[in-house]
């Protein structure tokens, strides 16, 4: 079980960035099961750069839930279940930071698309979500929104899963496991 996650944020570092928008699409190995998405206000202003990139500006967030109102479903839609992103290591550290805020410690098994495709999928010249799906024909619908990149990571990782069976069967391997 997965729940593959894509989140914008304010900016860069996680120490003092907030999280703007957050979308969670579980996975039970085969398809979509659940799915949550919503902006978050920040408490601060965006920038003037991630409100270019992302299209998210302040006043779309100013009547969104704070992060402290969506975190017990982001729990509920992540417990049990490896949390799955491109990039892991960006989505999962504005979460800790943000759950670390509120007291609470911020745990789960992750998963990254990007290590994984550099591995099941060699030879692309980038494995940047925007390129990598142009490669592989995945259509983002919402680039830079948490929505839209989640879902492309979502078609992406089924690309995988597939991906990983198929280089199980060819070495005869019935128990081979990536994951």
């Amino acid at each position: 079980m997965f729940s593959i996650i894509d989140i914008e944020t304010t900016g860069n570092r996680y120490k003092y960035g907030k999280i703007t928008e957050i979308a969670i699409y579980q996975h039970n190995g085969q398809h979509i099961t659940d799915s949550f998405s919503t902006l978050i206000n920040p408490e601060m202003d965006i920038p003037f750069f991630i409100t270019e990139l992302t299209g998210i500006n302040n006043a779309m967030v100013k009547d969104a839930p704070r992060f402290y109102e969506v975190a017990k479903k982001i729990v509920e839609l992540t417990q049990g279940r490896t949390f799955v992103a491109h990039n892991v290591s960006f989505d999962y550290k504005f979460i800790r930071e943000e759950f670390a805020r509120l007291g609470y410690d911020y745990k789960r098994e992750t998963m990254c698309t990007v290590q994984l495709s550099r591995r099941l999928l060699p030879g692309h010249r980038s494995y940047s979500l925007g390129k990598i799906c142009a490669e592989l024909g995945i259509e983002i619908n919402g680039r830079h929104r948490a929505a839209g990149d989640a879902l492309a990571t979502v078609k992406l990782f089924e690309i995988l899963l597939h991906k990983n069976v198929e280089i199980g069967t060819e070495k005869n391997q019935y128990n081979f496991r990536l994951f």
